[in-house]
């Protein structure tokens, strides 16, 4: 039974804190980052040997149900060299997403410098500072993560993942890049991977993919490095 002190008996009272009161009715006590919320799908972008691979899989939850199995949150922006996977609530990623083709289409196509700009957005328009929604989003050039607070992450190493299964399908790409096996490849055995282990993602992949584009020379680089 729980009592009006906010404890259960013969335990200490339960924090002030509404998410802590909320677990402790359930039984149990949790730090507020316990209970943040994951968004219900796994989407993974891979570079490797020239090339950009962009898989996400098609489940769509509502709380326990499965509503749809094979919805596209993977899709190509801008003049088709932009590649972006979604996951949160559908209206919050609809607007992430509609912000950042009007951004690419202000910038030429230019997804580092749209996603620094639809960034610069947070700081002024209020609405946008809470969307529960993240996007992945890769061109020839970057990979880049853009979070529902305004941020804007580069991974390190060329692979991203988001979503509830983001960190299952991450860490099996990770192990498989010093592979024979292709971008797409390393990708697609990541999503499957991840789609095992994470109940909100399921094994209809959309697939994309794209050249990478190297960065243009310099004249210091043409003219065989330092000029000294």
């Amino acid at each position: 039974m729980y009592s009006s002190r906010g404890a259960w008996p013969g335990h200490a009272p339960a924090s002030s804190d509404p998410m802590h009161i909320e677990a402790a009715t359930h039984g149990w006590a949790a730090e507020p980052s316990m209970l943040a919320p994951r968004h219900a799908t796994t989407i993974i972008s891979v570079r490797k040997d020239g090339k950009v691979a962009v898989v996400g899989d098609g489940q769509v939850t509502l709380g326990s149900q499965v509503v749809k199995p094979n919805a596209r949150k993977v899709r190509r922006i801008g003049a088709g060299d932009v590649i972006v996977g979604f996951a949160g609530a559908t209206a919050d990623a609809l607007t992430l997403l509609e912000r950042l083709e009007g951004k690419l289409e202000a910038h030429s196509n230019q997804l580092l410098r749209a996603s620094v700009e639809m960034a610069k957005d947070w700081r002024t328009e209020r609405y946008l500072r809470k969307l529960e929604a993240v996007m992945l989003a890769s061109d020839g050039t970057v990979t880049l993560e853009i979070t529902g607070n305004g941020e804007v992450l580069e991974p390190h190493d060329g692979i991203m993942a988001i979503g509830s299964g983001g960190a299952f399908a991450r860490a099996a790409a990770k192990a498989l890049m010093s592979t024979d096996l292709s971008a797409m490849e390393v990708a697609t055995k990541a999503m499957e991977i991840a789609s095992e282990m994470c109940v909100y993602t399921n094994s209809n992949f959309i697939k994309e993919e794209l050249d990478i584009i190297a960065p243009a020379a310099t004249d210091a680089d043409d003219a065989g490095g330092d000029r000294s």
